[in-house]
């Protein structure tokens, strides 16, 4: 979870050490590729979870695969601690920095290699932005159907490490069902590649045990990815409903109604209200909820499918229906659901965006939930679902100024997470668990299954030395979470044992 104000910088940088390491690194890169400098290196202090900031001994930024694997190999040598960051668009604090180690960027490996219409394939760097490698394939009517609301910034390489989804994720899956292959360099400076460009691979499905992995079992240097036909026509209907319950309940209609759209999602009444005034998405400010749900296909199969979801949504006692009637409109009606971040930033000092998943059925009684929790906390805390799929975005609104309000945020995204799990969900949906929802997996993992995860970890990094103390809680860590839900005290992340 975000940590509270006094424990924002967690170690000062050993001079020493740093020193050593700059002496170590020096010859393997440009001078202009290393930073040390505390002006140089706080831009990358943290990540989007900006409340966990720690300055990195050093930045290197290599630029070729070679600079990677040399920097690895000495990093392994002197045991120094390496993490991996794309774009810092990551909201879960999956490249916070350490103290004692390297921050690795891969902004300068931003090249598209190769895009190839016949197999329908696109083959880029880790540096490459998602919307980027759309962009290069519309020439050829295809497209990169993964679309996280950050994909105007975020990288392919972050998208791996997070299994990153968006909007669209329902019907095209997430970044493990697009991608192909990966090219990785291991921490001992190894080169390996998971997948394949055929139907399947021979071997164990590292490809998948990678996709998601946070950065900690390899640094990524090259993805292939899986291009799609645009749909010939795309349109979106606006479902008000006056109880978010009732929303809830027609989410689970829809599937149950065997429709599977191209996109499903919600948004309750204080979101609505709260993006309106920055993108005029023509939203019904109404409704206590509203769902935007998108049929893609051929015109037919359009017309035929938001008929179906029409009679759906009447069932289900939706109070207004509205089908986009251009593209234009379409892409208003998307374009307020992917702001909703940067509209939050407007209305309030900061904001911390949860990520959670849930059965779908239970989508109305999370909502009611987080209403209760509001006031509990006397904080506001608009909606926004990737409801198809169950994955909440709660954006609690806080002042990150205010050291009281910073821990209420704090108590407030624990207990969306705690009751994530009650409910039968998962306490990530595509954020990842980074630092911010560590306590959490000793909820939702017993013992023996983050043990395993953790010989899964050893496999590729025996030492321990990628991306460490992310992910993956230890038994003493577990033991003080249990320690600190029993007496209604705060978890000390900054003096737990370290990995």
């Amino acid at each position: 979870m975000n940590a509270p104000v006094e424990h924002a910088v967690i170690t000062a940088v050993d001079v020493e050490r740093q020193r050593a390491v700059l002496e170590a690194l020096k010859p393997l890169l440009p001078a202009h590729c290393i930073l040390w400098r505390e002006e140089d290196t706080t831009p990358y202090e943290c990540d989007g979870l900006t409340l966990w900031k720690q300055l990195p001994m050093v930045v290197v930024l290599p630029e070729t695969e070679e600079q990677v694997i040399a920097i690895l190999k000495t990093c392994h040598a002197l045991g120094v601690p390496v993490v991996p960051r794309g774009a810092g668009t990551g909201l879960s604090g999956g490249a916070t920095p350490m103290g004692n180690g390297v921050l690795l960027g891969l902004a300068k490996f931003n090249k598209i290699l190769k895009v190839d219409a016949f197999t329908r394939t696109a083959v880029v760097q880790p540096g490459v932005r998602n919307l980027a490698i759309s962009d290069a394939a519309a020439p050829y009517k295809l497209y990169y159907a993964p679309d996280p609301s950050s994909q105007i910034a975020c990288t392919i390489g972050g998208n791996v490490a997070e299994n990153s989804g968006g909007v669209h994720c329902l019907k095209y899956g997430l970044t493990v069902h697009n991608v192909l292959k990966v090219r990785a360099i291991t921490m001992q400076g190894e080169v390996v590649e998971y997948g394949s460009l055929a139907p399947d691979a021979a071997g164990l499905d590292l490809l998948s045990v990678f996709i998601g992995s946070e950065g900690m079992l390899g640094v990524v240097t090259e993805v292939t990815v899986k291009l799609v036909p645009k749909p010939a026509v795309q349109r979106v209907i606006m479902a008000s409903f006056d109880d978010v319950e009732v929303a809830g309940n027609a989410v689970a209609a829809i599937i149950g109604a065997g429709i599977i759209p191209a996109g499903l999602e919600m948004m309750d009444q204080p979101a609505t209200q709260m993006v309106e005034p920055f993108v005029k998405a023509g939203y019904d400010l109404n409704a206590k909820a509203i769902l935007l749900c998108e049929a893609d296909g051929t015109p037919e199969e359009v017309a035929d499918e938001i008929a179906r979801m029409k009679a759906v949504f009447e069932k289900s006692g939706a109070t207004r229906l509205q089908v986009s009637e251009s593209e234009p409109e379409r892409l208003r009606f998307w374009a307020g659901r992917k702001n909703a971040f940067p509209a939050a930033g407007r209305v309030s000092p900061a904001y911390y965006c949860m990520d959670g998943t849930i059965p779908r059925k239970r989508l109305g009684e999370m909502l009611k939930a987080i209403a209760q929790m509001e006031t509990k906390y006397d904080m506001r805390c608009p909606n926004v679902f990737h409801a198809g799929d169950g994955n909440l975005h709660p954006l609690i609104l806080f002042d990150d100024n205010d050291p009281d309000s910073v821990a209420r945020a704090e108590a407030f995204g624990v207990e969306i997470l705690e009751m994530c799990v009650a409910l039968g969900g998962t306490i990530t949906g595509e954020h990842g668990v980074g630092v911010e929802k560590i306590a959490q997996m000793c909820s939702q993992f017993p013992d023996a299954e983050r043990e395993a995860f953790f010989a899964v970890k050893r496999a590729f990094d025996p030492a321990g030395l990628l991306n460490p103390e992310k992910c993956i809680p230890t038994l003493h860590r577990c033991a003080e979470y249990g320690r600190m839900k029993v007496s209604g005290g705060k978890l000390p992340f900054a003096d737990l044992e370290r990995f």
